[in-house]
């Protein structure tokens, strides 16, 4: 009864929901063209078990981006799953980082020791790199560009801490913020978007920041288990004397605070991110690299003060993130989106929290600054009335529909038989 409860409680998402399951959604991440090459079916399938979330968004990109961008992400998986392998030892692990981009041209190169929940894309390597070189030249270069660097960067931070804000950063902009300003330089080159696009990588390297700090911050448990460490210990030391100590059920009170120091870092970038999303001019492009930052702030959200990522796992829920997706294909959507969840942090902000005030006044300026009316349009479309009547008779329809389905196979097996 108390699930049933919440989900009457937000019928727009559960509407958004059943609309998304049922082809809607094709709108917003339409269908992948019929792929022919048996692998880059195996990298669209590989794409789809590592990440559903950036798979989706891929998806939505046209042709041949979209499958540089499957390649990319796939050749970037491998990394980070060679990064984030602990029983790999470092006498092996950072050489491999510092010459992984050349195993993109090395046609039998695979790596077959790897305990990681992604080791497939290790021990297939041979199939994404041979689809790496399939691509176009333009393609490539910047592939195995951000490739490079980004291992150099894994490879600096593997036998260092980090220590300061300012190494977050860094750390950050080689995990995320590299993949950023190598595809803005790629829609640039392309003629997608406007030369500025790729010429301006301090905007483009926010976005990826945002991004990699929200998934360390939401991370947290999950990495102390595993062993890794990516939050500064110049905002950490503050509160405990070990990282780890931040996960003892008596340290709760000043870990909540300490998240929620990093969390109102995070929020600095969001300016930079408006700007940027502002000059995109190709639909798919913005649909790309509009979902995963309303996510992020979303996730943002949900983690703000909140205990539960110090004792297991905070997500947004599936009719929410269908919500964001399905809404954030314009800029005033997004500009919405930003304000409703910066708004919810700023209603959660603790008085006895030591950054109240630096968190009231990061929000205060990004809400005079991009929303100077106090209010932004609503995204609701339709009243919740109807979107719980709209509701009741999808799920009807889905299923009688079902109901047909499962008859008329069972139909046509009594005649089969």
């Amino acid at each position: 009864v108390e699930r049933v409860g919440k989900w009457l409680g937000r019928p727009r998402e559960i509407y958004n929901l059943l609309w998304f399951k049922m082809g809607g959604g094709a709108a917003v991440m339409p269908p992948l063209d019929q792929v022919s090459r048996r692998n880059l079916k195996t990298c669209y399938w590989y794409l789809n078990q590592t990440s559903r979330s950036f798979a989706a968004v891929i998806q939505a990109l046209d042709g041949e981006q979209r499958h540089a961008v499957c390649v990319l992400y796939l050749v970037l998986q491998a990394l980070d799953t060679v990064e984030d392998d602990m029983t790999i030892s470092l006498e092996t692990k950072v050489p491999m980082l510092h010459d992984f981009h050349s195993y993109l041209y090395q046609p039998d190169w695979r790596y077959m020791e790897s305990k990681e929940k992604y080791k497939q894309v290790l021990e297939d390597f041979p199939t994404i790199s041979l689809e790496f070189r399939n691509l176009a030249k333009v393609y490539r270069d910047v592939i195995a560009d951000i490739c490079h660097k980004m291992g150099a960067g894994m490879a600096e931070f593997l036998q260092k801490k980090v220590e300061s804000l300012q190494e977050w950063d860094k750390y950050c902009h080689y995990i995320v913020g590299l993949v950023g300003t190598g595809l803005s330089r790629l829609f640039s080159v392309l003629e997608l978007e406007d030369p500025i696009i790729g010429q301006d990588t301090e905007l483009a390297n926010s976005m990826g920041i945002f991004i990699e700090k929200t998934i360390i911050i939401r991370d947290y448990l999950e990495d102390q288990l595993a062993g890794r460490e990516f939050w500064p210990r110049e905002v950490w030391s503050r509160y405990a004397k070990k990282l780890s100590d931040l996960a003892k059920p008596e340290n709760i009170d000043v870990a909540v605070q300490c998240m929620n120091e990093l969390i109102i870092n995070a929020l600095h970038h969001i300016p930079n991110i408006l700007t940027y999303l502002s000059r995109l001019k190709t639909q798919s492009v913005f649909n790309f690299c509009a979902i995963p930052q309303v996510m992020a702030i979303a996730t943002l959200a949900a983690c703000y003060n909140n205990k539960q990522v110090f004792r297991g796992v905070v997500k947004i829920q599936k009719g929410q993130a269908v919500t964001l997706k399905m809404d954030a294909t314009n800029i005033q959507a997004v500009k919405a989106i930003m304000y409703q969840y910066v708004e919810e942090i700023y209603r959660k902000i603790p008085s006895t929290d030591p950054s109240s005030n630096k968190t009231q006044q990061i929000i205060v300026s990004i809400q005079t600054i991009y929303f100077p009316n106090g209010t932004v349009v609503s995204r609701n479309r339709y009243s919740p009335i109807y979107l719980s009547c709209a509701m009741f008779l999808a799920a009807l329809s889905w299923r009688y529909l079902s109901a047909m389905s499962e008859a008329l196979e069972e139909d046509i097996q009594a005649k089969e038989n």
